[in-house]
């Protein structure tokens, strides 16, 4: 069976965005940026929520392009409604049961992109298997949680954990529901 990898960068304080979604402050360079980028083309599938996909149009994505052309993008999104081309698909209805039918095809683990509401979304129906925190030495005292409103209380077993000169600190769990 797949796994869903939530791999994310996050302050101190567990946020991933300022409250605008702006992501000023993360460290976008060093050692830790260039293994990210490494590690993101062993995954052949991305899951994103709409406020994810839509940030990437501030980077020259069109709406229906793929964020990830080498990858199969899937949007999920109750309102969105993007012409999708080969490589994207809005993901609207039956989420849930779309995504654990998902897990159990052929292929590379899944990478959850972005973060907040969808990913505290999957969290509480048990759906993430692996975190991948680069965690920033900053913090923003508010904005964008790592997972939403969702607090639920998880027991998460340590794979490793790596700390780069620039002070992020790369942390990497398996989660026990």
């Amino acid at each position: 069976m797949r796994k869903i990898i939530y791999d994310i960068a996050t302050t101190l304080d567990n946020f991933v965005a300022r409250e605008d979604r702006t992501v000023d402050g993360f460290i976008m360079e060093g050692q830790h940026a260039e293994e990210y980028i490494e590690r993101i083309k062993e995954y052949d599938t991305v899951l994103m929520g709409k406020h994810t996909y839509e940030f990437g149009f501030s980077y020259g994505i069109e709406p229906g392009e793929p964020a990830y052309p080498n990858m199969m993008n899937y949007v999920f999104s109750r309102s969105t409604h993007y012409p999708t081309d080969k490589g994207i698909k809005v993901i609207r209805d039956n989420q849930i049961s779309f995504i654990e039918e998902l897990k159990q095809t052929p292929g590379s683990d899944i990478w959850l992109c972005g973060a907040g509401t969808f990913a505290g979304f999957l969290l509480d129906h048990q759906l993430i298997d692996q975190l991948i925190l680069k965690v920033n030495p900053i913090m923003f005292g508010k904005g964008i949680s790592l997972f939403g409103d969702i607090r639920k209380e998880l027991e998460l077993s340590l794979i490793n954990s790596k700390t780069y000169e620039n002070g992020v600190i790369l942390q990497c769990y398996d989660i026990k529901y």
